[in-house]
C-alpha cells in the first residue's frame, strides 16, 4: 500500500475532513471544514507540511495554493476543482481525485465558494497564502 493509499483509506475510515502523513511518518486526522485545519497547522509551524502527503475531502484553488507554498508532496481529494489542477501541476505535486468539478461550491450549494471566486484567476500563490494565513 502506498502512502497516498494509506491517507486516503484513513480519510474514509475515520470520516475526517483532512488526513496528513507528515514527513516524520506521523499520521494525524483533522475534522474542521474548509481550510481551517490547514491554516491552523501552518500558523503553528509554517514548515509542518513540507514533504507531507495529504488526503482531503475538498481541494480548490485556495487550498491547493496554500498546500503548494507549504511544500506538500502528494494530495488526494474526494472533490477537486479545475482551478486547483494548474496550481498542483505547476508545482510538481502528485495528485489524485475522486471527482473533478468546475469549481468549489459555497456552503449553501447555490454558487461558487467566495474564496475560490476571489482567487480563481490569481497567479501569485504567495499572495493567496499570505492573505489566507495572516
Amino acid at each position: 500500500m502506498t502512502n497516498l493509499e494509506k491517507v486516503k483509506e484513513k480519510l474514509y475510515n475515520t470520516n475526517a475532513s483532512l488526513v496528513v502523513l507528515y514527513s516524520n511518518g506521523e499520521i494525524k486526522e483533522y475534522y474542521q471544514n474548509r481550510i481551517k485545519d490547514i491554516k491552523e497547522i501552518l500558523i503553528e509551524n509554517k514548515d509542518a507540511l513540507k514533504g507531507a502527503i495529504i488526503a482531503d475531502k475538498v481541494i480548490g484553488k485556495v487550498a491547493g495554493s496554500i498546500l503548494a507554498i507549504a511544500g506538500v508532496k502528494e494530495i488526494y481529494a474526494d472533490v477537486m476543482s479545475k482551478y486547483a489542477l494548474p496550481v498542483l501541476e505547476k508545482n510538481n505535486i502528485k495528485f489524485e481525485y475522486k471527482k473533478l468539478v468546475e469549481y468549489i461550491q459555497n456552503n449553501d450549494k447555490t454558487g461558487m465558494c467566495p474564496m475560490e471566486n476571489k482567487y480563481r484567476y490569481e497567479e501569485d500563490l504567495n499572495k493567496i497564502y499570505n492573505e489566507m494565513l495572516n
